[in-house]
């Protein structure tokens, strides 16, 4: 009998690792620090709902003129 292999935790990580002082996000994924640190030991639906709201997130940090 073969151990099954855990499942891979899906990350939106972009290895752009820089945090806005202003707003507190990352400006390469949208998460905050708390999120980023915690994100291995969060459940799959706590890790949905960040997910869910980096889109508006990134679309805020764009607005504020931090991205490129």
């Amino acid at each position: 009998m073969t151990t099954p292999r855990p499942t891979p935790i899906v990350s939106p990580c972009k290895k752009v690792c820089a945090v806005d002082g202003q707003t507190g996000l990352c400006l390469g994924c949208g998460r905050t620090l708390r999120e980023i640190g915690g994100w291995s030991s969060f459940t799959p639906d706590q890790r949905e709902q960040v997910m869910d709201e980096l889109d508006e997130r990134m679309e805020r940090l764009n607005s504020l003129g931090k991205l490129g």
